[in-house]
């Protein structure tokens, strides 16, 4: 399975932490950087990764310093449903109810040993679709408007 990633200064490690884990159990990765802890702004990355993750029709992760940020901004692009989890229930739920994409974290809010968990959760989680599909033809209608 191929997975986008993305991250700004604040989630570059974290970024590389999980780049490093699913490349090491069979993940393809499609790394739209940064490359480096330097400052960057996260919308630009955001929006890349959410371009790229709608158009091949994967699932992301990115990382900023709260998770916050680079999932407002994600949302922006038309097709993304980015949610930023912290815990294992809502990471597991934004994929079986919302069937969200992305996947968003902070850096500086989380370990990398939790991160790691709900990268695997978010990633095995499938869509449950019936009743939640009218609800994400709700949003999707929305975003349409």
């Amino acid at each position: 399975m191929k997975v986008v990633l993305g991250a700004d200064h604040g989630g570059f490690e974290l970024k590389e932490t999980i780049k490093a884990y699913l490349t090491d159990i069979g993940y393809e990765i499609v790394d739209m950087g940064t490359d480096s802890p330097d400052s960057i702004d996260y919308a630009p990355i955001a929006e890349k990764v959410g371009e790229y993750a709608v158009k091949e029709n994967i699932l992301g992760v990115l990382c900023c310093g709260t998770g916050i940020g680079i999932s407002i901004a994600a949302n922006k692009v038309k097709g993304v449903r980015a949610a930023c989890c912290s815990d294992y229930f809502s990471a597991r739920m934004t994929r079986a109810h919302n069937n969200a994409n992305i996947l968003c974290m902070g850096g500086r809010v989380i370990g990398a040993g939790l991160a790691l968990d709900l990268v695997d959760i978010f990633l095995t989680t499938e869509f449950e679709g019936g009743r939640h599909q009218r609800r994400v033809d709700q949003i999707t209608a929305i975003e349409n408007k």
